[in-house]
Protein backbone atom coordinates (compact mmCIF):
# COMPACT_ATOMS: atom_id res chain seq x y z
CA UNK A 1 0.00 0.00 0.00
CA UNK A 2 1.46 3.51 -0.99
CA UNK A 3 0.83 6.67 1.00
CA UNK A 4 1.63 9.59 -1.97
CA UNK A 5 2.23 13.16 -0.84
CA UNK A 6 2.63 15.67 -3.90
CA UNK A 7 1.90 18.89 -4.72
CA UNK A 8 2.28 20.51 -8.37
CA UNK A 9 2.69 23.94 -8.95
CA UNK A 10 2.37 25.33 -12.46
CA UNK A 11 4.69 28.78 -13.63
CA UNK A 12 3.23 31.73 -15.11
CA UNK A 13 0.04 31.10 -14.63
CA UNK A 14 -0.27 34.45 -11.81
CA UNK A 15 0.17 34.50 -8.45
CA UNK A 16 -2.92 32.22 -7.09
CA UNK A 17 -3.19 28.74 -8.24
CA UNK A 18 -6.57 28.39 -6.71
CA UNK A 19 -8.11 27.52 -9.99
CA UNK A 20 -5.36 25.14 -11.30
CA UNK A 21 -6.03 23.29 -7.46
CA UNK A 22 -9.17 23.17 -7.87
CA UNK A 23 -9.02 21.25 -11.28
CA UNK A 24 -6.24 18.75 -10.28
CA UNK A 25 -8.84 18.52 -6.75
CA UNK A 26 -11.54 17.03 -8.99
CA UNK A 27 -9.41 14.94 -11.04
CA UNK A 28 -8.36 13.01 -7.88
CA UNK A 29 -12.18 13.65 -6.07
CA UNK A 30 -13.35 11.48 -9.15
CA UNK A 31 -11.08 9.13 -9.18
CA UNK A 32 -12.25 7.54 -6.17
CA UNK A 33 -8.91 7.23 -4.81
CA UNK A 34 -8.86 7.83 -0.78
CA UNK A 35 -7.53 11.19 -0.39
CA UNK A 36 -6.89 13.95 2.16
CA UNK A 37 -6.38 17.33 0.88
CA UNK A 38 -3.82 19.75 3.04
CA UNK A 39 -2.78 23.17 2.26
CA UNK A 40 0.59 22.67 0.84
CA UNK A 41 -0.63 19.64 -1.03
CA UNK A 42 -2.57 16.32 -1.37
CA UNK A 43 -2.23 12.70 0.02
CA UNK A 44 -2.97 9.44 -1.90
CA UNK A 45 -3.49 6.23 -0.87
CA UNK A 46 -4.02 3.35 -2.84
CA UNK A 47 -1.64 0.33 -4.91
CA UNK A 48 1.02 1.95 -6.94
CA UNK A 49 -0.51 1.75 -10.46
CA UNK A 50 -3.99 2.97 -8.90
CA UNK A 51 -2.17 6.42 -6.77
CA UNK A 52 0.66 7.11 -10.08
CA UNK A 53 -2.47 7.15 -12.47
CA UNK A 54 -3.81 9.87 -10.50
CA UNK A 55 -0.45 11.52 -10.23
CA UNK A 56 -0.46 11.18 -14.31
CA UNK A 57 -3.61 12.53 -14.65
CA UNK A 58 -3.73 15.46 -12.92
CA UNK A 59 -0.18 16.48 -14.41
CA UNK A 60 -2.29 15.93 -18.06
CA UNK A 61 -5.00 17.76 -16.84
CA UNK A 62 -2.46 21.07 -15.96
CA UNK A 63 0.17 20.35 -19.01
CA UNK A 64 -3.06 21.06 -21.55
CA UNK A 65 -2.99 24.73 -20.39
CA UNK A 66 0.81 25.33 -18.46
CA UNK A 67 4.08 25.34 -20.07
CA UNK A 68 5.60 24.42 -17.40
CA UNK A 69 5.29 22.54 -14.02
CA UNK A 70 6.91 21.84 -10.50
CA UNK A 71 6.01 19.16 -8.61
CA UNK A 72 7.01 17.67 -4.85
CA UNK A 73 6.30 14.34 -4.69
CA UNK A 74 7.08 11.99 -1.32
CA UNK A 75 5.80 8.55 -1.43
CA UNK A 76 6.15 5.52 1.60
CA UNK A 77 4.87 2.17 0.17
CA UNK A 78 4.01 -0.55 3.01
CA UNK A 79 3.32 -3.77 2.36
CA UNK A 80 0.09 -4.56 4.23
CA UNK A 81 -3.15 -2.97 4.87
CA UNK A 82 -5.09 -0.13 3.70
CA UNK A 83 -6.09 2.68 5.86
CA UNK A 84 -3.04 4.02 6.94
CA UNK A 85 -4.26 7.60 5.83
CA UNK A 86 -5.97 7.69 9.21
CA UNK A 87 -4.22 5.18 11.36
CA UNK A 88 -1.11 6.62 10.98
CA UNK A 89 -2.23 9.36 12.96
CA UNK A 90 -4.45 7.13 15.12
CA UNK A 91 -1.20 5.63 16.55
CA UNK A 92 0.66 8.87 17.46
CA UNK A 93 -2.71 10.16 18.64
CA UNK A 94 -2.39 6.96 21.18
CA UNK A 95 0.54 7.87 21.90
CA UNK A 96 0.11 11.18 23.30
CA UNK A 97 -3.37 10.57 25.11
CA UNK A 98 -4.77 13.04 23.05
CA UNK A 99 -6.34 14.27 19.82
CA UNK A 100 -4.32 16.46 17.23
CA UNK A 101 -5.14 19.10 14.95
CA UNK A 102 -5.46 17.04 11.51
Amino acid sequence: MVLLEFAMSPTGQGESLSAQVARVLDVIDKSGVPYQLTPMGTILEGEWDEVMAVVTACFKTLQAECPRIGMNLKMDWRAGPESRLLSKIARVEAHLGRKLKT
